[in-house]
């Protein structure tokens, strides 16, 4: 079965716990914003022994929860966006993933890390009601599997919806101008997985 394809582009923050979340109308392209939806995602980071995908700058989980519940492959970060390959939820790798990340590795995966993540979603809608984003607020609990440590942390994530403005620099400039008057802070990590990592 072929994966679902799509390429991410999306900007991070770190927050302390119980932040209010920023009314996002303050952006000129958005008009409304959708009631937040809770999900609960639960994913388990495989890698190999030498973590060969870790330094290609590549992730691979197997996540529950959520609309796109299943096996990911996160690419490399390439131009601002990486992206990401989705199969349905599985037991075992699926052959598909296998072959996907055959470029950087063949050996066996293994356990990484494990994220459990709750998370609240927000549409950022413009006038007509297309997606310009989607905003998440998350409370991440974390393990790195290897080392035995677990972390904890509060997140915000704004990722780029098909509606979004031609402008994407001014975009990001005005959602971390909001962002940050509102509490947030510069992403102290690059990913969550880097953050379980303590990179």
């Amino acid at each position: 079965m072929s994966p679902e394809r799509s390429v991410e582009i999306e900007k991070k923050f770190d927050v302390h716990e119980g932040t209010p979340v920023p009314d996002w109308t303050q952006l000129s392209a958005v008009a409304r914003v959708s009631a937040g939806e809770d999900r609960h995602l639960d994913a388990a980071y495989l890698d190999t022994a030498d973590l060969a995908l870790a330094h290609a700058g590549v992730a691979v989980r197997r996540r529950t929860g959520g609309p796109d519940e299943g096996w990911h492959i996160k690419g490399p970060l390439i131009h601002g966006g990486r992206v990401e390959l989705v199969w349905p939820l599985a037991e075992d790798v699926p052959d598909g993933l296998r072959e996907e990340i055959a470029e950087w590795t063949t050996d066996p995966l293994e356990p990484l890390a494990r994220i459990v993540n709750d998370r609240t979603v927000y549409e950022l809608l413009d006038a007509d009601g297309r997606t310009v984003a989607e905003f998440v607020d998350d409370r991440v609990r974390a393990s790195d599997l290897r080392e035995g440590i677990d972390r904890e942390w509060c997140e915000w994530e704004i990722e780029l919806g098909p509606a979004v403005p031609d402008d994407i620099e001014g975009f990001f400039a005005e959602v971390e101008r909001v962002a940050l008057a509102s509490g947030a802070r510069p992403a102290s990590s690059a990913s969550k997985l880097a953050r379980a990592l303590g990179q």
